[in-house]
């Protein structure tokens, strides 16, 4: 079988590395937020090119955190309107919600999965304060249009960047460094991993980094000094010190992705499969390889006959779950057909070429 993602096999790289650093965090018996978390935070900023970054839990949670920093700073309030991709994964509307604030689904582009940057101004109201851009499946969403729509409109822009840990547009600038601010994750399966949950925010804005510093841990000021309404979301020390050691190879793991993903694309010649479209510079990390096809019912079992495995990002778009009822019966036709169609191929630094051939081959003959 050739797996989706073998993560024993990414991580089994740094495994010597890691039981130092693991040892290193039992001998300080320090455990949170200590010189590991700010260590991460510094290297993850300077990779960015950020002034500041704020290791978090998750990155549901760096993007809501982000949100109610804004509040804190009386750029957004409740009630405020965030415009956001319809085919994003629910995380990144659920922060919108539980900060208070309006999600407005924007549609998405059938090509690129990225907003349908028409939409995207049609949707713009008296009410709308932000756009949340998705760098989805680890593309980059077009941040020079969605900058320009937000300048002319003075609406902040906020990268949900949980997907694209890398990605560079054509001046050199990171993701996590192309809008006011941005959330990551670092969950296992993401192309910078933890070995649990964690996330981060990334940020120029020195008032913001000051509001989550203190939002993260319960409204902290100085112990036990609450000058905010805070949560308790701070990144581990051991995920900390674990992602220090995997952030040196993000980029040569990154150009492995990129590389697969260029001999998915001109070696997979089956008109039954839709490749995605990419213009073959840094923009993109392949967090996944991401097709479509009319039929995904008949290729999963040609992927399972033939010991291919694979996964759907996401089987259900976000405005037909049950956990958001006030879309119900609104019609997203391109977002409903990207769903019904896409299914994830094997996407992974670690992949061999003999996995590689035979994805391209049991795609091939279907």
């Amino acid at each position: 079988m050739i797996p989706f993602l073998d993560l024993k096999a990414i991580n089994d790289r740094f495994e010597g590395a890691f039981k130092e650093q693991f040892q290193q965090f039992l001998d300080t018996g320090y455990y949170i937020l200590g010189n590991s978390v700010t260590s991460f935070e510094q290297d993850l900023a300077n990779y960015c090119g950020t002034k500041h970054c704020m290791g978090v839990g998750n990155g549901l949670d760096a993007l809501r955190l982000i949100l109610e920093g804004y509040k804190v700073l009386h750029k957004l309030e409740e009630g405020d309107e965030v415009l956001v991709a319809a085919n994003t994964f629910i995380a990144t509307i659920i922060a919108i919600k539980q900060a208070g604030l309006i999600p407005v689904l924007v549609e998405a582009e059938a090509e690129t999965y990225n907003f349908d940057l028409n939409d995207l101004e049609a949707k713009i109201s008296i009410k709308t304060k932000a756009i949340m851009p998705v760098h989805l499946y680890g593309q980059l969403a077009p941040m020079n249009v969605i900058s320009e729509v937000a300048k002319k409109h003075a609406l902040l822009v906020i990268e949900d960047a949980a997907q694209a840990h890398g990605a560079k547009n054509k001046a050199g600038k990171r993701a996590g460094n192309l809008g006011d601010a941005a959330g990551f994750s670092f969950y296992p399966s993401k192309n910078l991993g933890a070995l649990g949950d964690g996330g981060a925010v990334t940020t120029n804005d020195a008032k913001l980094a000051a509001a989550i510093k203190k939002l993260r841990n319960y409204g902290t000021a100085s112990k036990y000094v609450n000058e905010l309404l805070g949560v308790n979301s701070r990144l581990d020390e051991i995920q900390a010190a674990f992602l220090s050691v995997k952030l040196p190879s993000l980029d040569t793991d990154n150009e492995q992705r990129r590389s697969i993903a260029r001999r998915y694309l001109s070696e997979i010649k089956n008109p039954k499969i839709i490749v995605p479209q990419w213009d073959g510079s840094e923009n993109h990390v392949f967090h996944l390889f991401v097709v479509q096809v009319k039929d995904r019912t008949d290729l999963i079992m040609h992927l399972d006959k033939n010991k291919v495995a694979y996964l759907i990002h996401y089987p259900i778009p976000p405005h037909q779950q049950k956990a958001l009822p006030e879309f119900e019966g609104v019609p997203f036709p391109v977002t409903e057909k990207i769903h019904q169609q896409v299914i994830s191929l094997p996407m992974s630094p670690v992949m061999s070429e003999t996995q590689v051939n035979r994805v391209i081959q049991v795609l091939n003959t279907y």
